[in-house]
Formats: C-alpha cells, sequence, structure tokens
C-alpha cells in the first residue's frame, strides 16, 4: 500500500504546485500523447522480455504493494518449526524425518506450522534438502554449494521483473520526446493560425516530454525499486532455511541451528534470542 500512498503524494505535489502557479488542468488532459507513451511502452517491454517475465509482472506488482510478505511472527514460526525438526532428527536419526519430508501436507509435524506449510517455495526447499540428508547426503560444504545455486536461479528469476520494469521506466523519458515531436508536427501543419491556437498546440506536444519524465522517475522507476527490495526481503525466507539446514548437518545442537539461522534475518523482521527461546519452549511437541 505504501507505493499507491507514494504515487498520491508524487501526483498531489506535481499537479498541485502546477495549479498553485496558476496553471490550468485541462492543458494536461492530452489523452492520446498518454496512447503514444504509454502503447510504445507496453510494446517496447513486450518485445523486450520472454513470456515468462511477461506472466509474473501482475505478480511482481503486487509483491510491490503488498511489502514484504513474511513478518516476525512468520519467521518465530519458522525457526520454531526448524527447531521441532531438527530435534527430532537427533533424538531418532535423520531418518525419522523421512515420513514427514515425503509427505509435508499430511505431516502432524508441519500440520503445527501452518504459515511455513503454505509457503510453496519454504517447504519444498527445506523437505528437499532434507531429503538429501536422508539419502545420506550429509556433507555441509557439498549441501551449501548446491544451495547457493538454487538460491542464485531464485535470485535471477525474482530479479528479472524488477530489471524490466526498471528498463520501461528509463525508456519513457525518450518516449515522452518522441510524443512530443509529434506534436510539434502536427502544430507545425498549422504555422498560419493565430498565436492563441499555436500556443495551445505547442503546450499540448510539450505535455508529452512531461508525461514520460514524471512516468519513469515519479511512478515506474519507483515501482521497480520497491519490486526488488521486496523481493529481497522475500529472499530471507529461504536464506533462513539454509542456515538452519546447514548448522544441523554440521552437527549442531537444534538450539544453535536455530540460532545460527535467526542471524541471517533481517533486523526489522528479526526476532530476539529471548523471543525464540520462548517461542521453542512453548511449541507443541
Amino acid at each position: 500500500m505504501l507505493v499507491l500512498v507514494g504515487w498520491l503524494v508524487v501526483l498531489g505535489s506535481v499537479l498541485g504546485g502546477y495549479v498553485a502557479m496558476g496553471g490550468k488542468l485541462a492543458v494536461l488532459f492530452q489523452p492520446f500523447e498518454l496512447v503514444i507513451i504509454g502503447g510504445a511502452g507496453v510494446g517496447a517491454y513486450i518485445t523486450s522480455n520472454p513470456k515468462s517475465v511477461l506472466k509474473s509482472t501482475g505478480k511482481g506488482f503486487k509483491t510491490a504493494l503488498k511489502g514484504p510478505s513474511s513478518t516476525k511472527q512468520d519467521y518465530l514460526e519458522l525457526l520454531s518449526m526448524m527447531y521441532v525438526t531438527f530435534k527430532l532428527a537427533k533424538a531418532k536419526g535423520n531418518l525419522a524425518l523421512e515420513q514427514h519430508i515425503e509427505n509435508p501436507h499430511d505431516s502432524e509435524l508441519f500440520a503445527n506450522f501452518p504459515g511455513f506449510v503454505s509457503n510453496h517455495h519454504g517447504i519444498e526447499f527445506f523437505c528437499d534438502y532434507l531429503r538429501l540428508v536422508t539419502l545420506g547426503s550429509e556433507n555441509p560444504h557439498e549441501l551449501e554449494a548446491l544451495m547457493d545455486e538454487e538460491l542464485d536461479v531464485h535470485h535471477l528469476e525474482d530479479e528479472q521483473i524488477a530489471t524490466a520494469m526498471q528498463l520501461l521506466g528509463d525508456g519513457f523519458p525518450a518516449l515522452g520526446i518522441v510524443a512530443a515531436v509529434l506534436g510539434i508536427i502536427k502544430t507545425m501543419g498549422s504555422i498560419t493560425e493565430p498565436p492563441e491556437i499555436l500556443g495551445k498546440l505547442i503546450g499540448g506536444a510539450l505535455v508529452g516530454t512531461f508525461l514520460g519524465i514524471l512516468l519513469a522517475y515519479g511512478f515506474v522507476g519507483p515501482l521497480a525499486s520497491a519490486i526488488k527490495m521486496a523481493q529481497e526481503a522475500n529472499s530471507k525466507y529461504l536464506v533462513c532455511l539454509k542456515a538452519g539446514i546447514l548448522a544441523h548437518v554440521a552437527g549442531n545442537a537444534p538450539a544453535v541451528s536455530v540460532e545460527f539461522a535467526r542471524k541471517t534475518l533481517l533486523s526489522s523482521v528479526r526476532p530476539t534470542f529471548a523471543e525464540l527461546e520462548e517461542a521453542t519452549e512453548n511449541v507443541p511437541a
């Protein structure tokens, strides 16, 4: 929602300042200039991006509107889930996890953590690597290298949307000039008209440049930045799981493993040591 608030502030400041200077809003109403700029921008966006990015554009927009999807409470649940899982593995061996990781949505263990179960990427990541551990892959360095490769793929896929949106924003000023030039061409065709008509035509043409710059730096550029930051914050969910799994495989106690995982979180959503300790003490057995 902060994105929408920001856009309203931008629009209110620009239009409010313009009106305060004595400008007339009717002059800025140039729908065909907007059609030229917006249509050309959408066309260029379609041309420059693969189908996977085009399909994910709406998802990226929703991500920017919602912001980071995981709260402090979500991470407390995640860390508690890892604590219980690692505690079971320490008590009964890693093979005791097999029944839970093969059918995680039917697991009595994971049923106590609905937020984790509903996170598709999180539960898939966690179960895939614990499955490798149960199959005998217990070298933390090899697992870390494999995890890094997978996280790089996730990061690349997420980054494509923000990059595509940023490139769209970067192109709007130039498309605004295109619209302005077309407006000037139209004006030159009416060069014999009186000054008041020519002034209106020239003003309408310059609106194209104004719209291109406003769309780039007031709307699309900030949107790309919001998408990128929200996706980077969301990626910490998998990074947290990675740290916990590697610490467990290295032979650490459950409490130590989840402490390793806790340290990877952003300070705005990171539970304190005391909060995590309380949460793990109260978690269902």
